[in-house]
């Protein structure tokens, strides 16, 4: 067994699902995603809220991470309560009662034939 490890707040300031994407799907299209682990006995059950510049705050978005597990998010899957807008600056917190870690990655397939791919740790506050 091992304790849980990371934090319980998470901070994703630099969001933009890039948009169009060119190629098959679902392999070449544009994406902006969580990737999730959770080292601990129970569950993460987690929300993420996203911020927008022009309006207020959208979520939260419920996501669960089984004990010991990995879970990938692709934040353009998310469609409860909205859909997050495709080319639109956004930030996002993801918090929960359990420390996880968090990655974000971006996919992008703009050019046609180019995939840029973008991993970064998120921030962990608190």
């Amino acid at each position: 067994m091992m304790d849980p490890i990371g934090a319980k707040t998470w901070v994703v300031p630099g969001g933009r699902i890039p948009f169009p994407s060119h190629g098959d799907e679902p392999e070449f299209t544009g994406f902006d995603q969580l990737c999730v682990l959770n080292t601990g006995d129970r569950p993460a059950e987690l929300e993420l809220t996203v911020y927008y510049e022009d309006q207020d705050p959208v979520g939260p978005y419920p996501l669960t991470v089984p004990p010991r597990r990995i879970r990938h998010v692709r934040l353009n899957d998310l469609v409860d309560p909205e859909a997050i807008r495709l080319t639109r600056p956004y930030g996002a917190v993801l918090t929960g009662a359990v420390p996880v870690v968090v990655q974000f990655q971006r996919q992008d397939t703009r050019l046609p034939g180019t995939i840029a791919l973008t991993d970064v740790i998120a921030h962990p506050a608190g």
